[in-house]
Parts: C-alpha cells; sequence; structure tokens
C-alpha cells in the first residue's frame, strides 16, 4: 500500500512538473505591417522591391516566464503586386514574371520547426508564381516589451527553383539575374 501511494505521488509531481514548463500555445498575428524587401541584380543596375500589405498567423508556445519554445504553426500570404520599386516599368515585368493574373499571392505555410536561443529554424511550403517548394528558412526573433515579436531573416531564392523566368527589359539588353534575396521583418502582436 505504501508503494502505490509513493507511485501516486510521483506521477502526480512528474505531471505537475510537465504542466508548469508549459502555458500552452498562444496565436500571434500580423496585418498589412510586414516589411519585406526583394533584392535582385541586373545587366543595368541592382534593384529592389518592397512589400508592407499581407497577413502572418503563428501559434507559438510560451513557457510561464514568457519565453517561447516552440512554434507550432505559422502561415504567411502577401499580395504578389503589392511588391513595388521604384519604376513601375520594372513592376509590370516583375507581374509577369510572377505570373500574377493566375496566382496572385505568394505564401508560406509551416510543416515544422524548432526553436533555440533566439532562433527558429522553420521547413515549410513557398508558393512563387503558383509553384509550390519545399523551403527552409531560419529567422532570428525577439520578445518586446509590449510582448509583441519580432522575426527577422533573410532566404536566397533562386527564380528558375519556382519555374519563373527572370524578366528582361527594353526588348531584352536587360537582364535580371536568376538569383534574389528575400528580408523580412514582422512584428507580430497577440
Amino acid at each position: 500500500m505504501k508503494r502505490l501511494n509513493i507511485t501516486k505521488t510521483v506521477i502526480v509531481v512528474i505531471f505537475s512538473v510537465i504542466s508548469s514548463m508549459s502555458i500552452g500555445q498562444v496565436k500571434y498575428h500580423a496585418k498589412d505591417d510586414l516589411n519585406l524587401l526583394v533584392s535582385g541584380t541586373s545587366t543595368l543596375h541592382d534593384w529592389d522591391m518592397k512589400e508592407a500589405k499581407g497577413e502572418c498567423n503563428a501559434v507559438f508556445t510560451l513557457n510561464p516566464a514568457g519565453a517561447i519554445t516552440g512554434l507550432t504553426s505559422l502561415s504567411l500570404v502577401v499580395p504578389a503586386e503589392g511588391l513595388k520599386s521604384e519604376h513601375s516599368g520594372m513592376d509590370k515585368n516583375a507581374y509577369k514574371a510572377l505570373k500574377t493574373s493566375e496566382n496572385p499571392n505568394i505564401s508560406y505555410s509551416l510543416t515544422s520547426a524548432t526553436v533555440a536561443d533566439g532562433v527558429i529554424k522553420c521547413q515549410g511550403k513557398l508558393t512563387i508564381a503558383g509553384f509550390t517548394q519545399n523551403t527552409d528558412l531560419v529567422a532570428n526573433y525577439k520578445i518586446n516589451a509590449d510582448k509583441s515579436i519580432t522575426v527577422t531573416g533573410k532566404k536566397n531564392i533562386s527564380m528558375k527553383d519556382f519555374k519563373m523566368e527572370p524578366p528582361t527589359f527594353m526588348m531584352g539588353t536587360i537582364k535580371t539575374g536568376n538569383d534574389i534575396v528575400l528580408k523580412f521583418d514582422v512584428s507580430l502582436r497577440k
């Protein structure tokens, strides 16, 4: 009888410790406050396109101290035609390459993630120009004083991996490079 009581006590203590280690999953959100920058090269000059529109939803697991212990869900959707450069002609060619008439959005959907020491390592599905590719993504995160979470990072992307033809201008005399860099800085709030 004594052994049974000790076993019950140990089980209760173990469950108490486990439940105190995590306060659960908390939903975070950002809408039309995304800072995305797509950068590339061309035979004429380097170029940038910026995006602020879009929506990001994430579910983080937090411990009682408010520290992030996991990321269980993440989705990002941005309108492709929200990407803007300083040149409307360049924008039109970029939208053509992105096939925006058939595929108006660029999206990312998380399949798995690990979180440690201010770094999130994600695996997910990135869809650009209607083509989806399994993509890894590494980002840094910071919990701000107002409990919002800022996530920053960058990802090198090959247009050809997404079945896109790098845009050309002036009847093909100016060509963009195949490789682009996506930089992001997103503040997520409860």
